[in-house]
């Protein structure tokens, strides 16, 4: 009874009209928007912590990041030895124009409630893709979904703990001449915030990125383990853009990008021995 009621129900998914199809995806618009609105509006409500506790927070001494960092140069190099002390001097931001707060903190707000209502959004099209999707298809698409979601957030927790502060506390003390003084626009910092944390989402995404292309056949184990020197010489680069010029902040960038590439091999080697696996097979069964 349960696959007659299956095969009804594809049926009639496949049966629906262009018209009806519309329709439905007109549903699943509506409630991605109206989520969007809603979490935008409660970000604009909440604008202090999202400016003071999320936003401004990695400029100033007191943030985690800093304080730890400061406590662990105090421990292993000398209780007066303020080299790994950032952002000890906290700098002021600046509103060049007379709306430009007003208009900052409505941006933000869009953005944030854009960024907190994903999660709805991509279940919303999960929703109206998931019935022209076969078994096998809807179980791959939801662990897929699942992984890069968690890759994605340890990325941005990633930059936003370790990047953000070092490049803050680089951009936002170098100086050229003790006559230039730094007054920085608070657009400014918030994009530079945000194409970091971004990047670093992204860059996280390499081991589900490995997985897709050895599924598909477009790299092998064999060529990445070949590639491997090349790959670290390629890592550092992208350290050394990604973070201020300064060996430290390279080197901390760089030990999860290297641990993240040996994690791609290892999942490539993976997939590469069960395809083997399941073509062995398929080839002994023709042969029987």
């Amino acid at each position: 009874m349960a696959f007659l009621k299956g095969n009804k129900e594809k049926k009639g998914e496949q049966e629906m009209s262009f018209l009806e199809h519309l329709e439905e995806l007109r549903w699943h618009i509506i409630r991605s928007v109206l989520s969007i609105v809603i979490l935008t509006i409660g970000a604009f409500i909440f604008k202090d912590f999202i400016f003071n506790k999320i936003i401004l927070a990695p400029k100033n001494p007191d943030f985690w990041t800093n304080r730890v960092l400061c406590e662990l140069g105090h421990r292993f190099l000398g209780a007066t030895n303020d080299i790994l002390c950032i952002n000890t001097k906290p700098f002021a931001l600046i509103s060049i124009k007379m709306s430009g707060q007003l208009t900052t903190h409505i941006a933000v707000a869009i953005v944030s409630g854009v960024i907190l209502s994903a999660p709805i959004i991509l279940w919303e099209f999960w929703r109206f893709f998931k019935p022209a999707l076969l078994t096998t298809e809807r179980q791959y698409a939801r662990g897929a979904d699942l992984w890069a979601s968690m890759l994605f957030f340890m990325g941005v927790v990633f930059g936003y703990y370790m990047i953000v502060p070092l490049s803050i506390h680089f951009l936002g003390s170098y100086q050229i001449s003790e006559q230039v003084v730094n007054q920085i626009y608070i657009r400014s910092y918030i994009g530079t915030l945000t194409s970091i944390i971004l990047a670093s989402g992204v860059i996280f995404e390499l081991p589900l990125i490995t997985y897709v292309l050895t599924k598909i056949g477009i790299i092998t184990p064999q060529f990445l383990v070949k590639y491997r020197k090349h790959s670290i010489v390629v890592i550092f680069i992208l350290a050394a853009i990604i973070t201020p010029p300064d060996i430290f902040s390279q080197i901390l960038v760089s030990i999860p990008l290297l641990l993240l590439f040996e994690i791609g091999i290892i999942i490539s080697k993976n997939v590469y021995r069960n395809k083997q696996k399941k073509r062995d097979e398929f080839m002994n069964d023709n042969t029987d």
